[in-house]
């Protein structure tokens, strides 16, 4: 079973998502086996390199006020934490460019699937449990490295335009298929789950596909 996962690094509801879709995928193991790609989608492809503080970000693009934002955050940590996964309370303060991180998942991804696996969550980590600015080439850097990539090849990467267009072209593809908001989690590149759904919801789908195959 192929399954795409298309996201960014900043959507909380992305490192909900893959949390819980890795937790089906351990309940329907050995009888489902399957190969997980990361695929890219920017929220804020406009954004500017030195971010946005993240309240002022989310009043003005969806329109709500600062009471909603924590009531929002709050939870979104409770909905992280019946996954395994901590979204860091106060660490994020700011909303940042992902691009070159998309860059450097697709760079890993060409390394092997476990590499790249590791990668998102080491960014994910990065970004909502300690705050850090995933655009910082210093970080990436060190999460590359952590995750068991080449350094001189994330290097490389990084300090040029490699992979920008094959980002964009992929970009470009989901967005033409319909995909406007993550995560979207793509089975067999015809069944679509959307949003960070429970775990049990995952596996309720991964069995009706393979029962269905």
């Amino acid at each position: 079973m192929k399954i795409d996962f298309v996201s960014d690094v900043s959507c909380p509801w992305c490192a909900i998502g893959l949390n819980a879709l890795e937790q089906a995928l351990q309940r329907v193991a050995p009888q489902i086996q399957a190969t997980l790609h990361f695929q890219p989608f920017e929220l804020n492809p406009q954004m500017a390199p030195e971010g946005q503080e993240i309240v002022e970000h989310l009043t003005q693009k969806y329109g709500i006020d600062a009471d909603q934002v924590a009531a929002n955050s709050a939870a979104i940590r409770q909905r992280g934490a019946s996954v395994g996964f901590d979204f860091g309370l106060g660490q994020r303060s700011r909303i940042y460019n992902t691009f070159d991180a998309h860059r450097l998942l697709h760079w890993a991804g060409l390394q092997g699937e476990a590499a790249q696996r590791r990668l998102k969550h080491a960014l994910f980590k990065a970004y909502f449990t300690d705050g850090q600015d995933p655009s910082d080439h210093a970080l990436l850097l060190r999460l590359a490295d952590a995750a068991g990539l080449e350094a001189d090849g994330a290097r490389a990467v990084l300090a040029g335009d490699a992979y920008a267009a094959e980002v964009r072209a992929a970009e470009a593809f989901y967005q033409q298929h319909g995909i406007h908001s993550v995560p979207a989690v793509i089975i067999n590149d015809r069944h679509l789950i959307s949003g960070g759904q429970p775990a049990e919801v995952f596996e309720q789908a991964l069995r009706q596909i393979a029962a269905a195959a």
